[in-house]
């Protein structure tokens, strides 16, 4: 609209008596969906990436059909055209005895500065015995940031608390590298327990503490069925954020969102661990393509850029890139 228009779209509606003062805000509100501030430049953590020609991905065999497909560097680049993305790749899960292949082969591209991959987060077994000697490898490469097990799939409840995983956790924080908590809402205080006993180990709650949104707004109203209790959750996130070593992971939630979502409906996760954690102890993460069970990611992006766009833009440009950087200390 021009500003001629502009102003006679004001005039108009201001002769109109009453009615024109809800048409001047629904106008106003309309600019400003169209004026959101996207990010300048985004660091995303959580970049999966897998060829099943060159990788064994065993939960994959019960997965979407969506998923079950190449997943790499060219189509992640697509997945993100119009947005400035260096990445962090996280792991995908892979076959045991696959884990050091995997770090092979992401080392590998990490070193190769034009696919804009900053690091990696790997996958690891750190209650197994030989786990010192492959975070040494790792790390001889030169890509690892972190190791992640998750924790809500073929492991019980409590595992992360036996003695062989406290130690192998804390060697991680001896080695300067981070570790990746990603498991069940119900089991976030399990989470808080870890990162408790290992106070020199940095920990990244992972897809907002696996939230549901059904859990939350016009679904929890709805009573749609969740997978756990809103309150809850926020009980369990908010004792995580007393633990000074322990950051949230903005991610994951829209491959979990009910078909037809709004941004609203992810909107209470997302402000919750904003205002829980912090402006500084929050990173981005996309998710891609597991992302795709709820949009695409460029969609996630751009709803995400909305559910923030009224806080300050330092504290936007933290949760897009700069804290990010700072906790896995990588420069472009």
């Amino acid at each position: 609209m021009s500003p001629i228009e502009r102003r006679l779209f004001l005039r108009s509606s201001i002769a109109m008596g009453s009615a024109s003062i809800l048409a001047i805000q629904s106008f106003q509100n309309l600019e400003a969906s169209i004026h959101v501030r996207r990010p300048v430049r985004i660091l995303d953590t959580h970049q999966h990436l897998w060829d099943l020609d060159k990788l064994k991905l065993p939960w994959l065999e019960g997965a979407s059909d969506l998923l079950r497909k190449k997943y790499w560097l060219e189509e992640y680049r697509e997945a993100v055209k119009g947005f400035e993305v260096d990445t962090l790749y996280m792991e995908v899960d892979v076959a045991e005895e696959m884990l050091d292949k995997e770090g092979e082969i992401i080392s590998g591209l990490s070193r190769d500065r034009k696919n804009q991959m900053l690091g990696a987060i790997l996958g690891g077994r750190p209650a197994s015995s030989n786990f010192g000697a492959y975070v040494d490898r790792q790390l001889e490469r030169g890509a690892v940031k972190g190791v992640r097990q998750v924790l809500h799939g073929g492991t019980p409840k409590g595992f992360c608390l036996e003695a062989d995983f406290v130690r192998g956790v804390k060697l991680l924080g001896e080695k300067g590298l981070s570790f990746d908590l990603c498991m069940k809402p119900t089991e976030l205080r399990d989470g808080y327990q870890l990162a408790k006993l290992c106070p020199d180990t940095r920990f990244v709650v992972d897809h907002c503490g696996n939230a549901d949104p059904k859990a939350f707004g016009r679904y929890q109203k709805a009573a749609m069925k969740a997978d756990h209790d809103a309150n809850d959750w926020r009980v369990s996130m908010k004792q995580l954020s007393t633990l000074p070593n322990v950051i949230c992971k903005i991610s994951g939630i829209v491959a979990r969102a009910p078909e037809g979502w709004k941004d609203e409906d992810l909107a209470p996760i997302v402000n919750d661990c904003l205002d829980t954690f912090g402006p500084n102890r929050v990173i981005f993460g996309g998710d891609w393509p597991v992302c795709l069970m709820g949009a695409p990611l460029n969609a996630w992006i751009e709803s995400l850029a909305r559910i923030v766009s009224n806080r300050p833009e330092k504290e936007q440009a933290q949760l897009w890139y700069d804290n990010a950087a700072a906790f896995f200390a990588v420069k472009k």
